[in-house]
């Protein structure tokens, strides 16, 4: 290299800021745009106080190394701070920080922040070549420089908690703060059914009632007020005490209303909590109290979805900016269907203004059409379960009789989708049969008639009210099973859990020539914390296990750090890597073992070579995590022998095996939101097979849409040997970058790493 560093080599330069308000995940996402860019050989820069750090240059635009980012994804907030800038807004604001990244010759930003945020990014796009040629002619920059950068790149990232940005279903930070939000009101509701008192929440959102409606599912909450959807009456308070007197009369010892802080009625006059308080009071004299959650919702630690998809978002910004060219427009990065898309920036941000703007016109059906179809169907889904008790059943309707068990190992989220489905059958009319202990309870007869009630807080409870077995029935049992599905006149059957259910409802199908008794609708719901379920992409209870994989890592981190460890980390899956891979990614491991990719002897010795480099060196961690199937022989206790053996003094080595405490605990907000949807299309299939001469058979998936796959297309899509499917979307899409991101500083031999990965 001549006695040039590989950095001074550099041509392009990338800066990244973060603006608006912080968000969890942000750093991660930092993270990610740093070792990306500096990974493909290009010079990064940190833009401290966002725009304002632009216009105010000097030391608040410094160059980024590896290290850098180091140990910052656990950490809430932005590293690099953020800022309002009132000055960005004027030209000569614009001028100048046009001529601070000139001097550092930056002229690809990666912004992460709000619609605001974005659009003024754009505006300085629009104006960049105006604002290079005035520098030059005004001589503050030389005309060579102002050449070498003729137009200026944006990519954006989405750093807001509202999650009310079109182009992307979630954003950096949502997924957090409706942690924060569910943590909250699950303890609000404790104290709330011990006195029998009534709890009004107010959420953030803006002009987005997101947060306010996937936490009211998540959390069992009885009425919820959003922007974009007001109750359909001017007297909506009579409405609203009608259903809450309701709930009470049926049992319920506590009553919880959420509201949006941009919640309004149908004129547009604003809804405050204070004056929701003041109705329950006068109108139905129950002792009621405010809680407003406020800055609380975007504080912490991000979650493991936050951490990974800021991840991806960032790698796959700066691949996005080093492929742009003159003619590219601003783009903004997000995530689709569990892929990460990049969109016509402003077109999102006009989307995403639009409805605001409908709201203000009060025209809501506009508003909820564009908020799509899940927000929608959310919403449907919700006003059935607050109800007090079902609707009653229409005039000559045919009651069905559903029975709904679980099935393989227990998941967290199994009682909340046994909850949405008993609830969302009762109310369209029909009965709903709680099966004991999976398919054991079907041979033996042990089930009971579940009412509007007997699901009454079990959305946020872990485990399975009804019991589970990895029972498969064969021979005489499938015998009984047709008896008893004649003799309690069984119209269909919702299967909730893993392959074991899987194979059940197959055998079943099969078998409908020898037991025409079996000759009814039957679905499966993938509720599975290994996530190895075909058809479906995430499966009930994967997020809550990786979650807990998550903080537990994080506290191993922190113990680890202090006294040069290194940790390796044994967690579920079996032959499955999910949880292995995802948590390695959330938590910075530098390596993750798995048995789709297989441990070798020389791979060992690799690792064992970098470990004592780096503590050689001065790192203080080592953190690897290992899939428990990943290899019969090179176990998580032989590796920890081996590196402690062999690390020669410069480190100890600890392992800890997670086991089973990544099955228990409540469910995460997602899996609670995801269980429901689910339960509810699977009885919405269940109804529609049920008037057909031969009614389907399936399990259910999440490509996009959710969609029922025939039970009989179940056997192609498994490898059988190994119970996991052909096909996992995840492990082509994360790996690489996981890989990436891990690995030593690219600049030298061994990168220094004084904290965490």
């Amino acid at each position: 290299m001549s006695g040039q560093t590989r950095n001074e080599q550099y041509e392009q330069r990338i800066g990244v800021l973060t603006s608006g308000g912080d968000a969890p995940g942000m750093n991660a996402a930092l993270r990610a745009v740093v070792r990306t860019a500096i990974d493909k050989g290009v010079a990064v820069y940190a833009i401290y106080e966002g725009y304002k750090g632009m216009v105010e240059g000097g030391n608040r635009i410094r160059r980024m190394k590896w290290e850098d980012v180091g140990g910052i994804m656990h950490r809430g907030g932005t590293i690099i701070g953020t800022a309002r800038c009132a000055e960005f807004r004027e030209r000569s604001g614009r001028l100048t920080a046009a001529r601070n990244l000139l001097e550092h010759g930056i002229d690809r930003l990666v912004v992460i922040g709000g619609d605001g945020s974005l659009t003024g990014a754009n505006a300085f796009r629009e104006e960049w070549s105006g604002l290079v040629q005035e520098l030059a002619e005004r001589g503050e920059v030389p005309p060579t420089l102002a050449q070498q950068h003729p137009h200026l790149y944006i990519i954006g990232l989405v750093g807001s908690i509202d999650n009310d940005m079109y182009g992307t279903d979630m954003t950096i930070g949502a997924d957090t703060a409706l942690h924060r939000i569910t943590d909250a009101i699950d303890a609000i509701s404790s104290t709330a059914s011990s006195h029998q008192r009534s709890f009004v929440v107010e959420v953030m959102g803006r002009n987005c009632g997101y947060l306010a409606l996937m936490s009211a599912i998540a959390t069992e909450a009885n009425w919820v007020f959003l922007p974009e959807s007001p109750p359909n009456t001017d007297d909506w308070e009579s409405l609203m005490c009608r259903e809450l007197k309701a709930g009470r009369e049926s049992g319920r010892r506590e009553s919880i209303v959420i509201v949006a802080e941009g919640a309004r009625d149908r004129q547009g006059n604003p809804i405050k909590s204070d004056y929701v308080k003041q109705v329950l009071e006068e109108r139905l004299g129950e002792d009621t109290r405010v809680t407003i959650l406020g800055h609380v919702q975007r504080g912490g630690s991000p979650s493991a979805f936050d951490r990974n998809m800021s991840t991806l978002s960032g790698y796959a910004a700066v691949e996005e900016l080093l492929k742009a060219t003159p003619e590219t427009e601003a783009k903004l990065v997000g995530i689709v269907g569990n892929r990460i898309v990049s969109s016509p920036l402003m077109y999102c941000v006009q989307q995403t203004h639009a409805v605001a703007e409908a709201i203000a016109r009060r025209d809501y059906e506009r508003a909820m059409d564009l908020r799509g179809s899940s927000f929608k169907e959310a919403f449907a889904t919700l006003q059935t379960l607050v109800r007090g008790a079902p609707h009653p059943p229409q005039a000559g309707q045919r009651r069905m009789r559903i029975a709904v068990l679980n099935a393989g190992g227990v998941a967290p989220g199994m009682n909340t989708a046994a909850r949405a489905a008993t609830r969302y059958a009762l109310d369209q009319g029909h009965y709903v049969l709680g099966v004991q202990n999976g398919f054991i309870g079907l041979i033996e007869n042990d089930m009971r008639e579940m009412e509007w009630m007997s699901v009454e807080d079990w959305t946020s409870v872990g485990g399975a009210e009804l019991g589970t077995t990895r029972k498969i029935p064969t021979g005489a049992e499938l015998y009984a099973i047709a008896r008893n599905i004649e003799e309690l006149q069984i119209d269909a059957l919702l299967v909730i859990g893993g392959s074991e259910g899987y194979q059940a409802v197959l055998r079943l199908t099969q078998e409908r020539h020898t037991f025409p008794a079996f000759n009814i609708p039957m679905v499966c719901l993938p509720a599975t914390i290994n996530n190895d379920l075909p058809g479906s992409e995430l499966s009930v209870g994967a997020d809550t296990a990786l979650n807990g994989i998550v903080e537990v890592v994080d506290k191993i981190k922190q113990s680890a750090v202090a006294s040069r460890r290194c940790f390796v980390v044994e967690v579920m899956g079996r032959y499955c890597g999910y949880l292995a891979l995802m948590s390695g990614m959330a938590t910075g491991a530098e390596r993750v073992y798995m048995h789709e990719e297989g441990i070798t002897l020389a791979d060992l010795q690799n690792d064992l070579e970098h470990l004592i480099r780096g503590f050689r060196q001065g790192k203080r961690l080592g953190l690897l995590i290992r899939n428990e199937k990943s290899h019969p022989v090179y176990t998580t206790a032989f590796m920890s022998e081996l590196f402690a053996t062999e690390g020669k003094g410069y480190f100890e080595v600890r392992h800890a095996i997670l086991g089973h405490l990544q099955q228990g605990g409540n469910p995460t907000p997602f899996d609670r939101i995801q269980a429901t949807r689910m339960a509810t299309h699977c009885m919405q299939y269940l109804i529609q097979e049920d008037p057909k001469p031969t009614p389907g058979s399936g399990f259910l998936g999440r490509t996009g849409a959710s969609r029922v796959y025939p039970i009989e297309e179940w056997p192609r899509m498994v490898d059988f040997a190994h119970d996991r499917p052909r096909s996992q979307w995840w492990l082509e899409i994360c790996a690489p970058i996981a890989k990436a991101l891990a690995k030593p500083d690219p600049d030298t031999p061994m990168g220094t790493v004084h904290g965490f990965a």
